[in-house]
C-alpha cells in the first residue's frame, strides 16, 4: 500500500475518461448508484478506501495553495 503522494499520469487520466468500457457503461445505464460500490466488489471498495486516505494528489495541493 502506497502512503504519500500520488504520481498521477496524464495518459492514465485521458484514457480512463475516454475508454470504450465507460462509454458503454454510462451510456447504457448500467451504472450503480453513488456509494454502492461495497456491493459490487467488496475488495476494492476497502482498499480505494486505505488508499485515498494513506495518499495525497499534488493537483489539489496546488489548487489549494493558488485559490
Amino acid at each position: 500500500m502506497k502512503i504519500g503522494m500520488r504520481k498521477s499520469s496524464l495518459k492514465k487520466r485521458i484514457s480512463a475518461r475516454t475508454s470504450l468500457k465507460r462509454q458503454i457503461v454510462h451510456r447504457g445505464g448500467f451504472k450503480m448508484p453513488r456509494g454502492y460500490g461495497w456491493i459490487r466488489n467488496p475488495k476494492k471498495y476497502v482498499y480505494n478506501k486505505v488508499y485515498n486516505r494513506t495518499t495525497f494528489d499534488v493537483f489539489k495541493v496546488l489548487k489549494k495553495l493558488f485559490k
